[in-house]
């Protein structure tokens, strides 16, 4: 159970710390991530991440305690994680975080653990100015149709150019919420 909470928290330092090769061996080849910005494998979403922080966008991480359940040679991994964006809208400095559940899926192959997906349901999100008294205002119109769990990391992802899934799971839709521990308990059972 440590080894998978080391992998986790591998994965996550690599990524705030730009420590891409390292990030990028803690994913197995045919992994796969869904999250609001990218769909693919895990090493695509290195390079994806690399893509990101060349552009500017340097999310970091605060992660909660790991929570392991352990199936052999299968493994979830859950946390809470507030992903905090730095951002500069309509020429004010500000934080955006965002609340999720991380989800991890590990495998143990070769008697070596990696990650073999990685999966966010996304809470609620919130957007301050980083001086206090100023103010960054957004009308209604501009966050219409992205959802409330992910709001404003939407808004701002898409004003950055990239394209969202609004069909993640969610605070605001416990249907796939349901369906992705569905998931995740088949896939622990076929062992």
């Amino acid at each position: 159970i440590t080894s998978i909470s080391q992998l986790i928290l591998r994965e996550r330092e690599s990524r705030d710390m730009g420590r891409w090769e390292r990030m990028r061996e803690c994913f197995w080849p045919d992994s796969v991530v869904r999250i609001s910005w990218f769909r693919g494998n895990g090493p695509d979403f290195v390079t994806g991440s690399i893509d990101m922080a060349r552009r500017g966008i340097p999310a970091k991480h605060r992660l909660g305690p790991v929570l392991v359940t352990l199936a052999g040679d299968r493994a979830i991994a859950s946390l809470t994680a507030i992903i905090d964006l730095p951002v500069r809208l309509q020429n004010v400095e500000g934080t955006l975080s965002t609340h999720a559940r991380f989800l991890y899926r590990a495998e143990r192959r070769s008697e070596q653990w990696r990650i073999f997906g990685f999966d966010a349901i996304y809470m609620r999100d919130e957007l301050t100015p980083s001086i206090p008294g100023e103010r960054i205002s957004i009308g209604q119109e501009e966050v219409r149709g992205f959802r409330a769990s992910y709001r404003m990391l939407s808004y701002y992802l898409r004003s950055q150019g990239y394209d969202i899934d609004s069909n993640l799971p969610g605070q605001d839709r416990a249907d796939l919420v349901e369906a992705l521990n569905r998931e995740l308990s088949s896939w622990m059972a076929r062992r």
